[in-house]
């Protein structure tokens, strides 16, 4: 028998199917060391033959075989083709997607513990083995217990000397490093007759992927749920993916209450042990719902029933790293393998996502109403030209700091919302007006006030807070901006006795840290919370009754096409979390700009009115989903190597428009707007494409320009623009 082993080494050069000899009893999806080029080297069987076209005698047989049952299941091979075909990576870059880095890395394995349980078994202690008749007696009530725990009380030789005797028994049984333990079982809520309309409709529909469109507290989850529970009564397993970490345990719980341990959670804030602990459960059939965020479209599932991606208009379904893939896209792959339905819900769909749903591509779903008939927040726009006219310099509007009066007066909670950690943006000389910036990006520093230094945004590196300009020398060092900590801080002194969490990067970096803001949050353990847009989608707080959303109109101003639709995305999630229970919600939204059309459609909660508006510009300026914009990134330490890959690509796209004149709107090279991160330079070739035809070529074009100077890869559609 031949295996057939792609090597799990990301290079091109190798990006092949390597043969082994092997015995009988080998399976396809198994990982394995191999030898190669000297060394051993770790691999995965992708197949498996009965012969070979290479003589015996120069195949090499495999070195060692991992765990059982085989760490892929067999839909990873198509994928893994699929994906190395879309995104002109090696196949091994595609097939680590489905195995955690630990665990590839040999750092991670199963726990065990030893138990001693009582066997039954007749057997006869003499009456000085005193210890020897304690720890029977013990056992008989127990049952069984911890070895090394009856050791410690009755001593190792009598426990042994039991065990030998044939009174008890020594068994290892498996640990699971639990993430989250929820106790107590939910049954299923009443179903609304909108919601029983909407699972109908995605039971009828014969396409494949369908579009909740629902106003926020409009009940999708229990939607997400009713789904859930018939692929599951159906024999069927199913994928839930969320866009935050932070949402994950609030969703996780919900799916324990309701399936208890049929539910796995994976995401990137778990320890080493309990990723792999919560991977093999779902790999072995313990488990049968995969919950998590982007990462977990590749959990090792067979027979799918339903992929659910709520909030799908969120950025962080796309990847930033090889393979820089899509998550809906994906979805879409496994969903049409496996026969299932791909759900995608939101309250503000991204517009190439209701675009498609519009023309009859997805299956359109709309929920216009809350549950139990729960009004949508009213919003409040205050103009912070006139606070500043009449002297107010703070972060809150006077209509803010009065609702927020109000709200901790009659015991309810209140959001803040503002999209900017640490204490100021920007730390800026006022004699020769110089933004201080980091080393190593080309980015200015932001002032964190507790920690009382200057921290980058982009790679993390802190900074002593200098007394004087190291561009003049000056003494005057003025903070520009507000951050979440100068706003928590004018909060404690506006509202000494409110107690006020904040979340953000920073407070969240902890183990289980979205967790435990949040629980505490939940349980009433704080009036006030302050946050970045992590706090922004999912949440359900009864007791908030007041959002206050700072800065609405700063997004605005960034300079991608995608800017209102973003604005407009923001302040409809973080409006929605306020009024979700008994009492009506309360919204303040302070704008610089509040006669901007994009804030004039949030405010009534216009969707369709934003949508219409929306697409009739990107068709009169073509840009998606009118077009697609492709951008290749090239990174090197230094300027020469980029540049010259800069060359080559640029040259290389103008010949591909020489080609396909019609294919081309644009097609420009530049510095990227951000000229440094991590101490890499950036320039970027810019193109807007009439269609997806051409990105074969391009990517084919960015492999070319590549080499061990200076990286280069293709975005599509590019979340940002920095």
């Amino acid at each position: 028998m031949y295996a057939e082993v792609i090597v799990d080494i990301a290079h091109s050069n190798v990006d092949k199917i390597y043969e082994y000899s092997c015995g009988e009893d080998v399976k396809a999806g198994s990982r394995v060391k191999v030898p190669f080029g000297g060394r051993v080297v770790d691999g995965f069987i992708v197949g498996l033959s009965e012969t070979s076209a290479y003589p015996p005698e120069k195949i090499k047989p495999l070195s060692y075989v991992y765990e059982e049952p085989p760490a892929l299941v067999e839909e990873c091979f198509s994928l893994m083709n699929e994906l190395s075909a879309r995104y002109r990576v090696p196949k091994a870059v595609c097939l680590r997607l489905f195995v955690p880095a630990e665990m590839r890395a040999g750092r991670v394995h199963e726990v065990y513990k030893k138990l001693v349980r009582l066997s039954g078994a007749e057997i006869s202690v003499s009456k000085s083995a005193k210890k020897q008749a304690e720890f029977l007696a013990y056992l008989s009530d127990e049952g069984e217990a911890e070895y090394t725990l009856c050791c410690e009380k009755f001593g190792r030789g009598a426990v042994n000397a039991v065990v030998e005797k044939g009174g008890a028994e020594l068994v290892k049984v498996k640990i699971n490093r639990t993430p989250l333990a929820f106790e107590g079982r939910e049954p299923p809520k009443q179903l609304t007759p909108a919601q029983l309309d909407a699972l109908a409709s995605i039971e009828n529909s014969d396409k494949t992927v369908q579009l909740i469109h629902g106003v926020t507290g409009s009940g999708k989850t229990e939607i997400y749920l009713n789904v859930i529970s018939r692929a599951l009564e159906q024999g069927k397993t199913a994928i839930f993916l969320v866009p935050e970490i932070s949402l994950t345990p609030q969703m996780f719980s919900q799916l324990k209450r309701r399936f208890g341990e049929k539910a796995a959670i994976l995401h990137s804030g778990l320890s080493a042990g309990e990723r792999f602990d919560e991977w093999w459960r779902l790999r072995t059939g313990e488990a049968r719902i995969a919950i998590g965020a982007r990462s977990a479209i590749f959990s090792p599932l067979e027979n799918i029933g339903a992929i659910i991606i709520d909030e799908e208009h969120d950025s962080s379904y796309f990847s930033e790293s090889a393979p820089r893939y899509s998550t809906i896209e994906v979805a879409e792959m496994r969903a049409r393998r496996n026969g299932c339905k791909l759900i995608l819900g939101s309250a503000t769909p991204s517009v190439e996502t209701y675009s498609r749903a519009v023309s009859g591509e997805y299956n359109l779903i709309t929920l216009t109403q809350r549950i139990n008939g729960r009004p949508l927040p009213h919003i409040t726009i205050a103009d912070m030209r006139r606070e500043v006219r009449r002297g107010n310099n703070s972060a809150f509007s006077a209509a803010l700091r009065e609702e927020l009066k109000d709200t901790l007066e009659s015991g309810n909670q209140a959001i803040i919302f503002l999209n900017r950690r640490g204490y100021s943006h920007t730390v800026i000389c006022q004699d020769c007006g110089y933004a201080l910036k980091c080393e190593h990006c080309d980015v200015p520093l932001a002032y964190h006030s507790e920690e009382k230094c200057l921290k980058c945004h982009y790679c993390g590196a802190r900074y002593r807070l200098p007394s004087a300009c190291p561009e003049c020398g000056g003494l005057h060092l003025r903070y520009g901006g507000t951050g979440t900590q100068r706003v928590v801080a004018e909060l404690r002194e506006l509202f000494p006795a409110a107690r006020i969490l904040r979340m953000d990067n920073d407070t969240t970096s902890g183990k289980e840290g979205h967790y435990k803001i949040l629980k505490q949050f939940g349980e009433k353990k704080a009036d006030i919370l302050v946050g970045t847009q992590m706090i922004a989608k999912g949440h359900d707080f009864p007791s908030v009754t007041l959002v206050g959303i700072l800065d609405a109109d700063m997004s605005l101003h960034f300079s991608d096409y995608r800017a209102g639709e973003r604005t407009f995305q923001l302040i409809t999630q973080v409006s929605g979390r306020s009024g979700r229970a008994g009492e009506a919600g309360k919204v303040v939204l302070q704008t610089y700009s509040p006669d901007n059309y994009i804030l004039r459609f949030a405010v009534n909660y216009d969707y369709i009115g934003f949508f219409k508006n929306e697409i009739a510009l990107r068709k009169a300026t073509q840009f998606p989903p009118f077009s697609l914009i492709c951008r290749v990134m090239v990174t090197a330490e230094d300027d020469a190597p980029a540049l010259e890959a800069l060359k080559g690509v640029y040259f290389g796209a103008e010949d591909l428009r020489t080609a396909n004149p019609q294919e081309f709107i644009f097609l420009n090279k530049m510095h990227s707007p951000i000229k440094k991160i991590q101490g890499r330079v950036r320039y970027q070739v810019l193109m807007r494409l009439q269609s997806a035809r051409l990105l074969p070529q391009i990517y084919d074009l960015a492999v070319r320009c590549s080499n061990s100077s200076a990286l280069v890869y293709v975005e599509e559609n590019p979340v940002n623009l920095s």
